[in-house]
């Protein structure tokens, strides 16, 4: 090979190299939360949902001149499994993390992003420390604080239920017992009612006949619980079967299709708080069609939150101009974005703003907003 060819062969080799990298020259989005396991039905609406987002922004270019790269991480909810995917996506670059979905995974994770200064956008951890605490500068949801979960439901109990003794069970975790403890705290201020049973359960037993008996002795006018569906559909069955038949009223931990399917009739009349009714917004309809067409089914819980998460996070990088820590914080608290939750933008402490709860009812199998 004379000269010239060597020349023409090592500029044709350098422009593939080159092209390669720009092929690989993609921004990195975390996806974390459960995604296998009893509580499965919480987190993949949130990867479906990013999905779903990312696929139209890079039908458009992308951000920034670059392409945009999910990487999913499933760690079913479970502290100890959350610490492992923060390490990972921190290790293989993300910029940002939409998750982790429920509060005590994502307490046990946020330190690792922390450190590493990457952003971090829960569609469903409600715990209120995770902001209030202002230890997470780095952490911020598109889902009201337990606090005000908390508030609504004993305002309800107090004022629609008209209960003056309340029996309030939680299953010892950050989300169950936090939001449980928050309640008691509000009826106790109230003066209107008392608690009249305090009380933890194991998560994952298989029976729950000894607390319902406690139930049944203290004899309340409601209970009220802090957990997730697959204990409350067993305490619930319980209560009907021993003919227990006072109101029950969850969290948001509990609005769920999945809650209903095992509980059964035993599941009717049961109360959940969970996320406002946004199906009038048109944003909404639009993101809820792109589901049907794309999966083939409704969406789940949390899904127009993990929807307005990722766009929060797309439309922070593009407004910032950039994918640095302090430019995406920066844009995330001073620039609105219009979602189906609405148009947000998040305070100081990373909530957003002008989002909050409503309560449901299961009726005739679906789980239908109380006006």
């Amino acid at each position: 090979m004379g000269k010239l060819g060597k020349i023409v062969g090592m500029v044709a080799l350098f422009c593939f190299l080159t092209s390669l990298a720009w092929a690989g020259d993609t921004i990195k989005i975390g996806v974390a939360g459960s995604h296998s396991g009893d509580l499965a039905s919480y987190g993949i609406p949130t990867v479906n949902a990013a999905k779903l987002v990312v696929e139209k922004y890079n039908n458009k270019g992308g951000v920034l001149g670059k392409k945009i790269e999910l990487i999913v991480a499933d760690e079913q909810c479970k502290p100890e499994l959350a610490t492992n995917v923060a390490t990972k996506l921190v290790s293989d670059g993300v910029v940002g993390v939409i998750g982790h979905i429920c509060s005590g995974a994502t307490k046990a994770a946020l330190p690792i992003y922390k450190s590493a200064k990457v952003v971090v956008i829960s569609p469903s951890a409600t715990n209120p420390d995770l902001t209030e605490s202002g230890k997470y500068p780095n952490f911020f949801r598109t889902i009201a604080p337990d606090d005000a979960q908390a508030k609504l439901d004993v305002e309800f109990v107090l004022n629609n239920l008209h209960a003056k003794k309340i029996a309030i069970i939680h299953d010892k975790g950050d989300y169950g017992k936090g939001l449980a403890t928050m309640e008691k705290k509000f009826i106790e201020e109230s003066g209107k009612a008392k608690v009249v049973l305090f009380e933890g359960v194991t998560p994952g037993a298989v029976d729950y006949s000894a607390v319902v008996q406690k139930i049944k002795r203290k004899k309340p006018d409601v209970v009220m619980f802090g957990g997730y569906h697959p204990e409350a559909s067993k305490i619930v069955s319980t209560m009907r079967r021993k003919r227990l038949k006072i109101p029950f009223i969850a969290g948001d931990g509990v609005k769920d299709i999945a809650f209903i399917k095992v509980a059964g009739k035993s599941a009717e009349g049961v109360y959940a708080s969970g996320p406002k009714d946004v199906s009038g917004n048109p944003e909404y309809k639009e993101a809820l069609a792109e589901h049907k067409k794309v999966f083939g089914s409704a969406p789940g819980p949390f899904f127009e939150n993990g929807y307005a998460a990722i766009e929060a996070l797309l439309n922070a990088i593009e407004k910032a101009g950039s994918t640095k820590y302090e430019d995406i914080v920066k844009a995330l608290r001073t620039e609105y974005v219009s979602t189906p939750l609405g148009k947000i933008k998040f305070d100081q402490r990373g909530d957003a703003e002008g989002v909050g709860f409503s309560v449901y009812q299961v009726r005739n199998g679906k789980f239908v907003e109380v006006k």
